[in-house]
């Protein structure tokens, strides 16, 4: 946890962020669950014990005395029972529920990376958005130096008479503007800084400041070859898969239904009185059970069924389905990669040319060939141009982090 007045740079975000995220804790607990519930799936296979114990007191005698029988009343009783019973054979149900899971614990924790992936993503995103914005104030401070030297010249000119003081006036105007939108952008980064760390769990404070290789860009058909447009590690893609899978398997637990089940147990019984007005007695019993489900054979059983093998096949067009999005998703970002790749080169060229524009123009005014509408005109191009680049990187680096998500490959990112 970084402290106020610190750098911080996108390393330090993502690991405050995986440890803050409450979407990822909750992933976790659901882990646990599936862990718990691989476990009760898992005890089916053993036999299940039950112990009963029953003890009566009657105010007057529970059963009254029988002559030759029973001459005194009996007017308590006690009885107690431990069974034991194990399912030999239930069509497959014990495997198929250990099966599911399994399965249900493959998709907890499939949710778990992809609740990482967005954490991850939505991280980088505002962080370089801080960025983007931490670099468009030192444009505006480099324009801020340049007005104020300006200014300086024009003031030593008013003195010595060689300008009307309606010149000073139009870079005075011009610096009032560059400061309002100095104060507009400030208060732009101090609220994506506060958005940033109530989602990180970091500490607030107006005076952080993060740190990264802004400019350092490669192309990225050099960097990644070409789109990876293979979804099938895709997080989405799997779920969907598992999606399948457990309708497939919903449909072997449905045939199962239909099967007989057999079982065994035993069962020992202990009964009598406190007062031995009779005779205690331990009784042993063995049992087995077969069940048949017949009228499932025809009925709402088989029509169980045949709603299950629907969803089979529902499952598998949105498997599909998802595929297909994912494709284009992919090659979408791609696109929007190598565009913003090729937006860095045109803004770099306009930027020099907005730069040496400006040089000109200077000099051309300090020589009394150009005029300050002139020299404010092509200030205010290359400010704009230096803004253009600055977004540019930005826009790249948020493509970035929106293709290596769509690619499964934002958590290895460094």
């Amino acid at each position: 946890m970084l402290t106020a007045q610190e750098t911080f740079t996108l390393k330090d975000s993502k690991e405050a962020a995986l440890n803050y995220s409450k979407a990822i804790k909750n992933g976790d607990i659901r882990l646990e669950q599936a862990a718990a519930a691989k476990k009760e799936a898992l005890s089916h296979y053993f036999p299940s014990i039950s112990a009963t114990g029953i003890g009566l007191y009657g105010f007057d005698d529970i059963i009254s005395p029988i002559q030759g029988l029973v001459p005194t009343g009996i007017d308590n009783i006690y009885f107690a029972s431990v069974t034991a019973n194990e399912v030999l054979y239930a069509g497959g149900k014990v495997q198929h529920a250990n099966e599911m899971a399994v399965l249900q614990s493959d998709v907890y924790k499939i949710q778990a990376t992809q609740s990482k992936d967005s954490v991850v993503l939505m991280t980088s995103q505002k962080f370089w958005n801080i960025i983007e914005l931490q670099e468009q104030m030192k444009v505006l401070e480099s324009t801020e130096q340049y007005l104020n030297k300006l200014l300086e010249q024009q003031q030593d000119l008013l003195d010595a008479g060689l300008i009307a003081r309606n010149d000073q006036l139009k870079v005075k105007a011009e610096k009032n503007r560059l400061l309002l939108n100095k104060s507009k952008l400030n208060n732009g980064r101090k609220l994506a800084l506060l958005d940033f760390a109530l989602y990180t769990g970091m500490k607030y404070d107006t005076t952080m400041v993060a740190l990264a290789e802004f400019e350092d860009v490669d192309n990225p058909k050099l960097t990644y070859q070409t789109a990876d447009t293979v979804v099938t590690n895709n997080s989405s893609y799997q779920l969907m898969q598992k999606s399948v899978e457990a309708k497939e398997l919903q449909v072997q637990i449905s045939n199962a239904e239909l099967l007989p089940s057999i079982s065994v147990g035993i069962s020992g019984t202990q009964f009598g009185s406190f007062d031995n007005a009779i005779d205690s007695r331990f009784v042993p019993v063995a049992m087995g059970v077969i069940s048949i489900p017949i009228s499932d054979w025809w009925g709402a059983g088989r029509q169980k069924v045949k709603q299950d093998k629907l969803a089979i096949e529902i499952a598998k067009n949105n498997l599909e389905d998802v595929k297909d999005k994912l494709h284009v998703a992919v090659l979408q970002s791609w696109y929007n990669l190598t565009d913003a790749y090729e937006q860095i080169r045109f803004a770099e060229i306009n930027n020099e040319q907005a730069t040496e524009n400006l040089e000109v123009s200077t000099d051309n005014y300090n020589a009394g060939l150009a005029g300050l509408t002139d020299l404010l005109d092509a200030q205010r191009l290359q400010q704009q141009a230096a803004a253009d680049l600055v977004n540019a990187y930005a826009n790249y680096k948020k493509m970035e982090v929106v293709y290596l998500f769509r690619t499964n490959n934002l958590l290895g990112e460094d």
